[in-house]
């Protein structure tokens, strides 16, 4: 069911800073800096030759991630994403074996113009996954 690890976000109070710093030394390819108000924070991407970095920085003191970096003023990894087939197939089989969906269940489209969903950090050891439509 779980495909490749698409990306791990790392929320920060500075996206675009945090992003340049791994371009400068891991010579990763930086993406622009992409609001996202549907979901309340700002992204930026660090592309590597095995996966990608977001890094993610709240959008307005509503934003879901507003809080995390409150608590945790030099950043840290928010959450990790998985591909998925198919995001409703997944998503059923992982309601039928326990896991819980944030939100109501209904996907959004994401960064990456894509369906994802994020699950219960609770249900997969203390880690925030988010599951991306391949």
């Amino acid at each position: 069911m779980l495909g490749r690890l698409n990306h791990v976000a790392i929320a920060t109070k500075d996206a675009v800073n945090a992003a340049r710093i791994y371009g400068a030394a891991f010579g990763a390819q930086i993406s622009e800096a992409v609001p996202l108000p549907e979901h309340g924070v700002i992204t930026v991407f660090a592309t590597l030759p095995n996966t990608k970095i977001e890094f993610i920085e709240p959008l307005g003191e509503a934003s879901p991630i507003a809080k995390f970096v409150e608590r945790n003023p030099d950043g840290g990894i928010h959450h990790v994403c998985y591909e998925v087939v198919d995001i409703i197939a997944s998503r059923d089989t992982l309601v039928k074996e326990g896991a819980r969906v944030l939100g109501d269940g209904v996907p959004k489209i994401g960064a990456h113009g894509k369906p994802v969903l994020f699950l219960h950090p609770k249900d997969f050891s203390g880690a925030l996954v988010e599951i991306e439509q391949a």
